[in-house]
């Protein structure tokens, strides 16, 4: 079944919660489709409970056709289509909304991000105390760049602004590829191009960011959908919004209430 709805759709609880829920969210990629899933498939199979929710951001191909030809096949695969194109990032909260897993796990739909490299990041968590890995945002770090020498300048610029300007310690937040509970991104403030930002939100709600080398892959099929100017200038105005919003964070700390203050009538 192919879901035509731009917001979540009321979730099975029939159904066994998976430990981690993968969002992929998708733009005229058809040729990209079946390969990635097939990767997915094979790394995550037998290592760890999981479902695959697609979105389709309003794509004008047949990535529509090919991802209800992948869903008779796969029956963890959940397919979520937006009418119109909305972006990425609302594709990405569409996503979320739908997971039923504690862990989100989100990575590009063009197969530059290598699925292998998954586990890599959840893998960690489980290591950690429960209540201290629910507040942990782990992120893929590109460290070395399968790219044209212009998109990997722009990065490497808008990369150095923002780590400057947020101080979010992050070396690439551009890395699709992020892990992070389910329930604290559903706290994050929504605006348009916030999935570059999810490392200064995470700081600003409480947690902690976690960076970790992953490994990156050129575009074998289809044609990127950013340019010079749609990565570095929108983006200067997206980290002034972001500045804004780090600026007037306050988290309150609740301070225990005594059982029997003195000085209270006990009557």
């Amino acid at each position: 079944m192919t879901l035509h709805l731009p917001f979540l759709p009321i979730n099975d609880k029939a159904l066994p919660i998976p430990d981690l829920s993968v969002v992929v969210p998708v733009y005229n990629e058809a040729d990209n489709i079946l390969p990635l899933i097939k990767e997915i498939d094979h790394t995550l199979k037998g290592q760890v409970t999981f479902e695959l929710i697609y979105v389709d951001d309003g794509s004008r191909d047949t990535t529509h056709i090919h991802l209800a030809h992948a869903q008779s096949r796969h029956p963890y695969l959940t397919v979520l289509r937006h009418k119109t194109s909305c972006g990425q990032s609302q594709a990405i909260l569409t996503g979320v909304r739908a997971a039923r897993a504690q862990w989100v796990a989100v990575l590009d739909g063009d197969g530059q991000n290598d699925p292998a490299d998954l586990l890599a990041l959840f893998v960690p968590l489980q290591t950690m105390d429960p209540d201290i890995a629910a507040r942990h945002m782990i992120v893929g770090w590109r460290a070395t760049r399968h790219d044209r020498w212009s998109k990997r300048i722009t990065s490497r610029l808008a990369n150095f602004l923002r780590s400057t300007l947020l101080k979010d310690g992050t070396p690439d937040t551009g890395c699709g590829l992020k892990l992070f509970p389910r329930a604290v991104f559903l706290e994050f403030p929504y605006f348009d191009h916030m999935h570059r930002y999810l490392p200064a939100l995470m700081i600003r709600a409480g947690g902690n960011v976690v960076s970790i080398k992953v490994r990156h892959r050129p575009r074998l099929r289809g044609d990127s959908h950013y340019g010079i100017l749609n990565r570095l200038w929108v983006g200067v105005f997206d980290m002034i919004g972001m500045m804004w919003l780090q600026r007037r964070n306050c988290r309150p700390e609740l301070l225990p209430v005594p059982e029997n203050p003195s000085g209270i009538c006990q009557g």
